[in-house]
């Protein structure tokens, strides 16, 4: 299995949970009701799965390795990623911020909740399709055999290293959990019957 294709599996799983924040986004806009402990577990996936584990693959490992080889930060592809990146960083700042005065009885907070999550939605969406589709088949056509298995070993140690383990793990179960309570066709139990996600057995 090639690097990318570990980092889109790991994209079919925040494309999971993203829209199970766009159903929780939804149902509040149209009823006024929030599940805050829903919004809480999707936050903290976004926060440590998408981020700590996912972007971190991709900004410590993957676009160094791309930049070693011709790739400008200031005008390619991956400057952009690492804007986008940053602003989804805020964007979910934003929304635990907003989440934290609800959960404590304010409910003024609910329809800037409602549209940073429609706002992230779609940024992380546009993002993993320019990653899937651009960003990914470049580094393909980039990196050797040796490149692509520096990489994977690079992403086992953010795995045990970085994350710990069990780490991932919790995070597909998290994603796995919330698709079932919104209705979200579950992409973890297809990822895990195709193939170990992630470089897990």
């Amino acid at each position: 299995m090639r690097p990318t294709e570990i980092l889109m599996q790991e994209h079919r799983v925040i494309e999971q949970v993203l829209d199970c924040l766009e159903a929780m986004a939804q149902k509040c806009k149209e009823s006024g009701e929030l599940d805050t402990d829903s919004v809480k577990q999707a936050i903290d996936f976004f926060k440590n799965f998408a981020d700590r584990c996912h972007h971190f693959k991709e900004e410590d490992c993957l676009f160094p390795l791309l930049e070693s080889k011709g790739f400008s930060q200031d005008q390619g592809p991956t400057g952009v990623m690492l804007q986008e990146h940053d602003t989804g960083r805020l964007h979910v700042q934003e929304m635990a911020k907003a989440l934290d005065t609800i959960a404590a009885g304010n409910d003024g907070p609910k329809p800037d909740f409602v549209l940073l999550a429609f706002s992230f939605v779609q940024l992380l969406r546009e993002h993993i399709q320019k990653e899937d589709h651009c960003l990914f088949q470049m580094a393909d056509q980039a990196l050797s055999e040796q490149d692509q298995q520096k990489l994977l070993d690079a992403f086992a140690k953010v795995e045990r290293d970085d994350l710990g383990p069990g780490t991932h793990e919790k995070y597909l179960l998290v994603a796995k959990q919330l698709a079932e309570r919104y209705g979200i066709r579950c992409r973890v139990s297809e990822i895990s019957a195709e193939t170990p996600c992630c470089g897990h057995q």
